[in-house]
């Protein structure tokens, strides 16, 4: 008896498996050598009607002084971009940085400014449009850029994380604070999200504002990162230092790395500055009601004050689904 409900249970799984694979359909769209670009307007680079989940972006080209330009994400015919973030930015690499090659499943830098990926899995129900556009402050005196571009996804494919299908309304939303000055020991907002969902990436640019040549003037990394639930004055405590969180340690003291979790993509000892992105594709932060994200200038527990941390300059994204 045991046997046979086992063979049905495979049977019937079988079945399942078809019905799902006899509905996915690849799509995509390419670009190529293109001076399209425009610091006034959004040029579109791909629409698409149905339901699915873009799986591929590849972004090349001369792309030096652009890294900042805008790529936008409409899902389901919203007027304002779910997702919109700078190039740079938007793989994990702040201060313009371009340092290449380095590359995970999920992103990467192949060519400095050019051959910029990612595998970001962004469903969408009925429509799904991406654009990009120079910033405002693009030197095009001389030439508009020359750009390439690849997006691909497939038709009713499921995002699943760790053996847990996300839900069909779950959508990819970008979560941005931008140029924030902290003062020292302050407790700020990277991102405060409402209803159910789970933390995908979370990356950062920082920049310590007090120049004295001494090593606490990196003492803005001793600050633990903290998540607050459904309205909670209690956090849940998720790193242990800045830098902790990004999975280095000792103020990042072995230089650079990248891997599928985390990675540090700029670092500049004598400005005081670094940028690093973390996943939380295989280490998940799941929420039911609310879930504010914070980071601390510094850090102070109990009476204990951790060093000396200076004024620091934050860029934050945070990247969530949502549902």
């Amino acid at each position: 008896m045991k046997n046979t409900f086992v063979l049905i249970m495979i049977v019937l799984s079988t079945v399942s498996c078809d019905q799902n694979l006899s509905s996915l359909k690849t799509f995509g769209t390419m670009g190529k050598e293109l001076q399209i670009l425009k610091k006034e307007q959004e040029t579109e680079l791909f629409s698409y009607e149905g339901k699915g989940c873009l799986t591929h972006m590849w972004f090349g080209g001369d792309l030096n002084g652009h890294e900042d330009m805008s790529i936008r994400v409409y899902v389901d015919g919203e007027e304002q971009a779910s997702i919109d973030m700078e190039l740079f930015l938007g793989h994990g690499i702040g201060f313009k940085d371009s340092y290449a090659p380095w590359g995970t499943e999920l992103m990467g830098n192949m060519g400095r400014t050019s051959g910029i990926y990612n595998t970001y899995k962004i469903p969408f129900s009925k429509k799904v449009r991406i654009t990009a556009q120079l910033s405002t402050n693009a030197d095009v005196s001389e030439r508009e850029p020359t750009f390439w571009w690849i997006i691909r996804g497939t038709e009713n494919l499921p995002v699943v994380f760790n053996g847990i299908r996300l839900p069909d309304n779950a959508k990819l939303k970008l979560h941005k604070l931008e140029n924030y000055t902290a003062e020292p020991l302050e407790e700020f907002t990277m991102a405060d999200i409402e209803g159910a969902g789970m933390i995908y990436q979370v990356s950062m640019e920082a920049e310590g504002l007090r120049d004295t040549d001494h090593w606490k003037d990196l003492s803005f990394m001793e600050s633990c990162i903290r998540a607050y639930e459904g309205g909670s004055t209690e956090p849940m405590f998720v790193s242990s230092g800045l830098e902790d969180y990004f999975l280095g340690t000792y103020y990042f003291n072995t230089g650079r790395y990248t891997n599928r979790l985390a990675g540090l993509t700029h670092f500049d000892t004598e400005k005081r500055e670094f940028s690093a992105y973390r996943f939380h594709v295989d280490d998940p932060i799941f929420f039911q009601d609310g879930l504010r994200l914070t980071n601390r200038c510094g850090e102070k527990i109990g009476d204990k004050v951790f060093h000396d941390p200076p004024q620091t300059r934050y860029t934050v994204y945070t990247w969530a689904y949502e549902w």
